[in-house]
């Protein structure tokens, strides 16, 4: 167990599976995560996991070592002013806030406060995020223990904070983009004869196994692809059939189109 007392500020989807994950990891018992957010039903299923919740943000964070800010890019500055009395150069400040970079946090909270960027996805909630992590220069001190935390919901990658937009669009977005090829390949199944639920766990595992392919042999997927695509077979036919409609080009596409909205003008 570690001995940090963690805020969450903000407990939507993302600050609420970052709660969720950290209850399950048991990286700090649950007694010593507070949150708080404004909606009261969101706290009410939150407490039945054993966290302290808190409609008033600065009453969450003013006795926390670790303040995670998980907030709309909008509310971030009047979030920070009004707990900012509780951070000090000794706490560690973390934000979800995509778009809002490092200079501008630190603008916010003090110069001489320690703040990482953090980037997880939503699957953090079952400890399987992919979690993109960024620092300014005085965090030093803590990063073991901030990557260690986030390791304990899935797996890291540090990052320079230029490429945090990029991390957003990859990882964060990049789970809707696969929930999306899930569905599509879930009504390919239906049609083809599959009831819905059945047609569901069989996409959903397979790609689970594509993934694991990938991530325990470390080969690229073209690879893995030339196993099953055999002369004249099926499984070519039908790949090239989906490159024909765009498949590929659509999925770059849509990538750039998002990284196009939130990366910052030069």
């Amino acid at each position: 167990m570690n001995n940090k007392k963690i805020a969450i500020i903000g407990v939507g989807n993302m600050g609420g599976a970052i709660a969720i994950g950290l209850v399950k990891s048991g990286f700090v018992p649950a007694s010593d995560i507070s949150v708080s957010d404004r909606k009261e039903s969101t706290l009410a299923k939150l407490a039945e996991l054993g966290v302290n919740t808190f409609t008033d943000n600065l009453e969450a964070a003013k006795n926390a070592e670790v303040v995670i800010v998980a907030v709309k890019p909008y509310h971030i500055e009047g979030v920070l002013k009004e707990i900012k009395g509780a951070l000090s150069a000794e706490k560690i400040l973390i934000s979800i806030v995509s778009g809002v970079g490092m200079n501008e946090l630190a603008e916010m909270a003090g110069t001489d406060i320690p703040i990482f960027r953090v980037m997880p996805n939503t699957a953090i909630a079952l400890r399987e995020s992919l979690t993109c992590i960024s620092a300014n220069g005085n965090t030093a001190p803590h990063k073991d223990f901030v990557v260690e935390m986030f390791n304990n919901m899935g797996k890291t990658v540090e990052i320079p904070e230029e490429l945090m937009a990029a991390a957003t669009v990859l990882s964060s977005c990049g789970i809707a983009y696969a929930l999306r090829y899930i569905r599509a390949a879930m009504q390919g199944g239906i049609e083809i004869g599959f009831g819905a639920e059945m047609a569901q766990f069989i996409t959903a595992q397979t790609v689970k196994g594509a993934t694991e392919l990938l991530l325990q042999s470390g080969h690229h997927p073209e690879r893995e692809i030339d196993k099953v695509t055999t002369p004249m077979g099926v499984t070519i036919t039908g790949l090239n059939e989906m490159e024909h409609k765009g498949f590929s080009a659509s999925l770059i596409q849509g990538v750039l189109a998002s990284y196009k909205k939130i990366a910052p003008t030069k």
